[in-house]
């Protein structure tokens, strides 16, 4: 049994009590062959998860996933790998396994954020395109979520410079979401990567969407804001990289469009206002 795949899998055990465990009992092998009785004890587990990880200690499953991982060519890293990215492994709440689907060595690539509203105008898909694009053309990897409207926009332009990008998912690396960026998530486990800290057949439920927006921000040295308004998921995001410490850059836009209210705030607040891909460029020289 990969015990890796299996810690992943229960479920309600988040990344911080798993760190926690981790840190009491060292791997997930030693986890699986306690008693829960004692791993009660400790104090770490919310109600509820010591029922879960019973269940999820079925060998059956937990074969049927490394089955379907090896026969989708699923590579599965965990926070104890080499290739584990550093910057990600930095923050307060690492994904303890990734699950991914393509070039695993471009974890370890120098990496940029572009995030930004899914109903998104043309003016903001074409500015993150562009920035994509330039950037991508000086071997900077583009990291984003795969999302409608500005995310999508981003992936593409890397791509089109047949440079990098990291597609992050909210749910199962075997899953296409949303389905209207199927081509790209194609184009991007061939020529690129996509991740996942769920295990491989999870839904992309909303609660997954914030928690992934950690890993976008914690990958990347910087992110960059397209078109956003005042809450949405990637004022979340901003959130994440202020608090792992990551530069924040904003686009300006029209005063009289909701999707410019959140990065026009942002410029407010101090973030790094951008009109040239040269502005977040000087940061990685």
């Amino acid at each position: 049994m990969n015990y890796w795949i299996w810690f992943a899998s229960i479920k309600g055990l988040g990344p911080i009590q798993k760190k926690k465990l981790l840190a009491i009992y060292g791997t997930p092998e030693k986890i699986y062959n306690t008693k829960i009785d004692e791993i009660e004890t400790k104090g770490i587990l919310r109600k509820g998860v010591a029922d879960e990880i019973e269940k999820s200690k079925n060998v059956s499953l937990m074969n049927k996933y490394q089955e379907y991982i090896k026969k989708n060519n699923i590579q599965v890293i965990n926070i104890t790998d080499d290739i584990y990215p550093k910057l990600l492994k930095e923050i307060y709440d690492p994904p303890i396994t990734l699950f991914c689907k393509g070039d695993i060595s471009l974890l370890s690539n120098e990496k940029f954020a572009i995030v930004g509203c899914r109903s998104a105008t043309s003016y903001g898909n074409l500015m993150s395109k562009e920035i994509a694009y330039k950037l991508a053309k000086e071997n900077i990897l583009i990291v984003s979520g795969l999302a409608k409207g500005i995310d999508a926009s981003a992936h593409t332009g890397a791509l089109l410079a047949n440079g990098k990008t990291i597609a992050v998912l909210g749910c199962g690396v075997d899953i296409p979401y949303p389905v209207e960026n199927i081509e790209i998530y194609k184009n991007i486990t061939e020529n690129g990567l996509v991740i996942s800290e769920y295990i491989v057949g999870t839904k992309p439920e909303a609660r997954n969407f914030p928690a992934r927006n950690r890993i976008i921000s914690g990958l990347s040295k910087g992110v960059l804001v397209v078109e956003a308004t005042n809450k949405s998921g990637s004022m979340i995001t901003v959130d994440f990289a202020l608090e792992q410490g990551r530069n924040v850059y904003s686009i300006p836009g029209n005063i009289n469009s909701k999707n410019s209210s959140g990065t026009n705030e942002l410029i407010k607040q101090g973030a790094k206002l951008v009109t040239s891909y040269e502005e977040i460029l000087e940061d990685f020289i």
